[in-house]
């Protein structure tokens, strides 16, 4: 059984993902597919985050466990959701058969400046602490996508703000989910996990050369999309998922290398 695994990022939960997800299914033939959301989020809401990216690998390891899942799983990831599926990949490398990580940056390869544009620093420290539900996700939107259409980027607000408030995400877990991808550093990419890397050239948020330097660093594909920003599933979908299915034609029709070489 194909079983695809979707990641968000920092106070993300599996809601946010609209109506990607389905889309995404059925493009990718995936017999099944699973959002899990990290503690402190969504559903979890109520927990602690998690002050490690480590732990909240640890935490996707034991989720298939308990949704029963015994074959290694194909991984789509967002932000700190890829830099959880890096760690993932490295402490339970058994677990996982591809990824697809889009928009991350990671040190110590990247510098800080570039992981967190310094123009976004007054806005997110102010509005994430201190502003209401519907300021941070206007802010969240605001820095993270590309999207021209004043009335969709309203509707998106309003869904969003509801989201926020039914499943409210406290201060402290916002430090904490911050505090773990601050302290992440990438381990080394072994190469054993297939990797396809998705990027939006003008991602307000990460500078894309992040992922230009990682593509470079591990050998691996990167496509970048010259004018969505840093939800690349929310700003075109439909090029995210295309992204996938060439790829996965690519991996499986790719010749087997002698053994020699493997």
């Amino acid at each position: 059984m194909t079983t695809w695994v979707l990641l968000r990022g920092l106070m993300r939960e599996s809601r946010h993902w609209g109506d990607f997800p389905a889309h995404f299914q059925q493009a990718v033939g995936a017999e099944r597919l699973l959002c899990l959301d990290f503690p402190g989020n969504g559903q979890l809401h109520a927990e602690h985050s998690l002050t490690t990216v480590a732990a909240m690998a640890d935490h996707c390891h034991r989720q298939l466990q308990v949704q029963g899942v015994g074959e290694p799983v194909h991984v789509l990831a967002v932000s700190l959701g890829a830099m959880v599926a890096l760690a993932w990949a490295d402490r339970y490398p058994d677990d996982l058969q591809r990824m697809v990580l889009i928009n991350t940056s990671v040190a110590p390869h990247n510098p800080f400046y570039h992981r967190l544009r310094p123009a976004n620093y007054p806005a997110l420290i102010a509005t994430m602490l201190f502003g209401s539900s519907e300021q941070r996700e206007q802010l969240i939107l605001r820095i993270t996508s590309n999207l021209q259409m004043a009335e969709q980027a309203k509707e998106i607000i309003r869904r969003w703000t509801a989201y926020a408030q039914e499943n409210p995400i406290s201060v402290g877990n916002i430090l904490r989910q911050l505090l773990a991808a601050m302290r992440f550093r990438a381990p080394p990419y072994s190469g054993k996990v297939p990797l396809l890397l998705l990027a939006g050239e003008q991602d307000k948020l990460v500078n894309a050369t992040c992922s230009r330097k990682l593509a470079g660093l591990w050998n691996c594909s990167l496509h970048l999309h010259p004018t969505a920003g840093h939800d690349l599933p929310l700003d075109d979908a439909g090029w995210v998922i295309q992204q996938v299915v060439n790829w996965q034609v690519d991996i499986n029709f790719a010749p087997a290398l002698p053994p020699e070489n493997q």
